[in-house]
């Protein structure tokens, strides 16, 4: 059943109760401020990855002899991975310190086994050391952007009714705070609840891996640069 943006803007004026549901609808210049205000917390949500439940599959081919891929609307990568034919190699992902200062030589064109996702307007930007030596099929599990959304938007064929709900309280708060009344108790209470909730739907892996020379993960230094063939990790 579809649920759009307009039913939802209505929906969260009634909770908020500016709008009385049974004396009142919600009338054309307050429709227009729920959009606005709809579409500013769906932007917010992309500050906080936690708050956005849903991974995304993502694939694009490297270019021989290039560092740099920007990816629009990703905000997170949780893995990186690429193939050659329908061999899959591992990657691992370096701190900003570890990829843009360590000493290195930057023109060494090999198998890109590490990585570094930073932040930028519109997207997110990777880098890959070593720099592709060919054609790579690459593989990313991400997080990507909240679009926004006009009054006609069907949110039911992006949103599970868990999320719409969750964006119905929060944009009835919000429009509390707009009109300068309070938010009741138990609304509050629930809202919380609910964003407390949908931290643990899909957080993000945060687990260690530690790169030695004894581990079985992609550690690669000056000693296997030489050493031809690959390893399938």
């Amino acid at each position: 059943m579809a649920y759009t943006a307009l039913q939802l803007i209505n929906r969260s004026f009634y909770l908020s109760q500016v709008v009385s549901r049974q004396l009142q609808t919600v009338d054309g210049e307050q429709i227009t401020d729920g959009l606005y205000l709809l579409n500013s917390i769906i932007d917010y949500m992309n500050t906080d990855i936690r708050l956005i439940p849903y991974f995304q599959r993502y694939e694009f081919d490297s270019i021989p002899g290039t560092e740099e891929y920007f990816i629009p609307d990703l905000l997170y990568v949780d893995t990186l991975t690429f193939n050659i034919g329908v061999v899959r190699y591992s990657m691992y992902e370096m701190t900003r310190k570890q990829y843009f200062e360590i000493p290195r030589v930057d023109d060494v064109e090999s198998l890109p086994f590490s990585y570094r996702v930073e932040r930028e307007l519109g997207g997110s930007r990777i880098f890959m050391y070593f720099v592709p030596a060919a054609v790579y099929q690459m593989k990313l599990s991400g997080k990507f952007s909240l679009q926004p959304v006009i009054l006609q938007t069907d949110m039911s064929l992006t949103y599970d009714t868990f999320y719409i709900e969750f964006l119905r309280y929060a944009l009835a708060k919000k429009i509390c705070e707009e009109w300068g009344v309070t938010f009741p108790d138990e609304s509050k209470m629930a809202f919380e609840a609910m964003r407390k909730k949908l931290m643990d739907v899909s957080p993000p892996d945060l687990s260690i891996q530690k790169q030695t020379y004894f581990n079985k993960g992609p550690f690669m230094d000056w000693q296997y640069i030489n050493i031809p063939g690959y390893w399938p990790f």
